[in-house]
């Protein structure tokens, strides 16, 4: 359904959500919950989905696995078809977080940031895309990060999963012309949630807030329903988002 001024009303939607057992995960399932899109969430806590789950105001199930395994976004999309019947949005979500000089960067740990941020996303992506194509509609955002756009180097890494991932939304969204799915990127800066090493409600992010050097979740999923609200004929292919006193 559309507004009068061509805007896209949400309600009624189905959305998988990723890493959504925490930050901007957990803010996009609330946000999407309050203009009444159903969810799907994904994530490896069990029980932080299940409360999540429980607490929004609208019909979700959730799925706990790791996303570096493919099967785990297959089991998604099944599982939106079968408790919904529909799925219209996707949001890759899922991301970890590696910095730190390069050389000092266990392989271990380098292998476990590109399963998640690259091949999980992709993977994500891949499963849910034949659906949507045929259906002629829908949305597939991924969450990149302002390192995708930059080359950060105290998070060569990470940074270069941002930058596979920003290549990925690019090329996909082309292959996407004509097909009536929309794609794109939201890029944050410093966001001050779990990624980061700061729990929920954990003292100092109002400070922070206050001060310009960072912003919340919360800040991130308005821009997202921002996305997801334009009119059919308009894609927001990047989106970057910092803080405003963010020196990058």
């Amino acid at each position: 359904m559309t507004g009068p001024d061509g805007t896209i009303d949400l309600g009624g939607q189905v959305a998988i959500i990723t890493g959504a057992s925490s930050g901007i995960g957990r803010s996009y399932a609330q946000a999407l919950a309050t203009v009444g899109v159903r969810t799907v969430l994904v994530g490896r806590s069990t029980e932080r989905l299940a409360a999540l789950a429980d607490a929004l105001p609208v019909e979700s199930v959730f799925l706990a696995g790791d996303l570096a395994d493919p099967a785990v976004s297959e089991q998604a999309v099944a599982l939106a078809l079968a408790a919904f019947g529909r799925l219209d949005v996707v949001l890759a979500n899922a991301g970890l977080y590696v910095g730190g000089d390069f050389a000092d960067t266990p392989m271990t740990a380098i292998q476990e940031l590109v399963g998640v941020n690259v091949l999980g996303a992709m993977a994500t992506v891949r499963a849910a895309l034949p659906h949507l194509i045929a259906q002629g509609s829908g949305d597939v955002l991924v969450t990149s990060s302002v390192s995708g756009h930059q080359d950060i180097h105290w998070e060569p890494v990470y940074s270069a999963t941002k930058h596979a991932m920003q290549s990925f939304v690019h090329t996909t969204r082309r292959n996407l012309v004509g097909s009536g799915v929309r794609m794109g990127a939201v890029a944050p800066g410093v966001v001050l949630n779990e990624l980061w090493g700061i729990a929920e409600g954990a003292d100092g992010v109002d400070d922070q807030v206050a001060a310009r050097t960072g912003i919340r979740s919360e800040d991130v999923a308005d821009a997202v329903l921002f996305m997801l609200t334009r009119p059919r004929h308009v894609t927001i292919r990047d989106l970057v988002i910092l803080p405003t006193d963010q020196e990058i």
